[in-house]
């Protein structure tokens, strides 16, 4: 026969084992959380900083007055291919 005292300790590690696992369960997703948060705000400055420098370039690349940009209105290939040719 179980006795009183033993269905009140195994109710008791039961129970404190459940609460336990609901808050470590919460502990680990706000971590998780967190770090998913930290990483899309550091993605976004990364393309940030790309879109910037990417712009950079596009505007130091035009100063010979040259476009390369085939999609441009004023592309001009035989241009192009001279500045390929005498460079």
């Amino acid at each position: 026969m179980v006795t009183s005292t033993v269905n009140v300790f195994r109710y008791t590690a039961l129970l404190s084992g459940v609460f336990y696992g609901i808050y470590h369960r919460r502990t680990l997703q706000n971590a998780h959380d967190a770090e998913k948060a930290h990483h899309a705000k550091h993605e976004r400055e990364s393309l940030i900083a790309q879109a910037k420098e990417a712009w950079k370039q596009k505007q130091a690349g035009n100063k010979d007055g040259i476009v390369t940009d085939p999609e441009d209105p004023q592309f001009d290939l035989e241009k192009l291919i001279a500045k390929w040719e005498s460079s």
